[in-house]
């Protein structure tokens, strides 16, 4: 059994579609973010999607022009097709972190998952606050810098600065391909405080 999951975060139609810029975003890392799931997955690897959905009485939740987005049951809520494949998890979430008040932790260790690559949207937010979740809870974090998105270039870069500087494995996915392939497994960083 696999001890690798990959983790998407906020792959969904209405948070994609919220501005031009995440749409490009998105649409520009999608070939090769998809292809990067295709391999996981052959490889016999987990895929959980995390499913933003927000509650109508939750003060913080961000609302669009007066509307609030992501709600249940909704289109909008829905994962993107192109990132869906019949054996992955769908997991719903109803903070930035996938380890928020959810089973992810649970689930996760029950499938003897001890590695996670954390990926999606955005990567100064719920990228950020699931890997740094996933820190505390003891697991070994890799980030594929190409398939993590951020309506802005900047926001994406000093994310994955801080994420490499303190939780993280930062490369791109063909490395992440290339190594679980030399190894069979992705080594945990070594942290180090100054």
């Amino acid at each position: 059994m696999s001890k690798i999951a990959v983790l998407t975060n906020d792959l969904q139609y209405e948070l994609v579609e919220k501005n031009p810029e995440r749409v490009a975003a998105v649409a520009a890392a999608t070939p090769h973010f998809t292809a990067f799931l295709d391999e996981i997955r052959r490889r016999g690897h987990h895929v959980f999607h995390l499913q933003l959905v927000n509650d109508p009485d939750d003060p913080n939740a961000e609302r669009y022009d007066g509307h609030l987005p992501v709600q249940r049951g909704t289109r909008g809520a829905e994962i993107i097709e192109d990132f869906l494949a019949p054996e992955d998890v769908v997991m719903e979430k109803s903070k930035d972190s996938g380890f928020y008040e959810t089973d992810l932790h649970e689930r996760l260790q029950a499938l003897g998952v001890d590695t996670v690559l954390i990926t999606g949207m955005q990567t100064q937010i719920c990228v950020q606050t699931t890997a740094a979740d996933a820190f505390f809870r003891g697991y070994n974090i890799w980030v594929p810098s190409d398939c993590v998105v951020s309506a802005r270039q900047e926001d994406k870069d000093r994310a994955l600065e801080w994420l490499a500087g303190y939780c993280a494995t930062v490369s791109d996915s063909a490395e992440v391909i290339s190594v679980l392939d030399a190894e069979g497994a992705l080594p945990r960083k070594n942290i180090k405080t100054p």
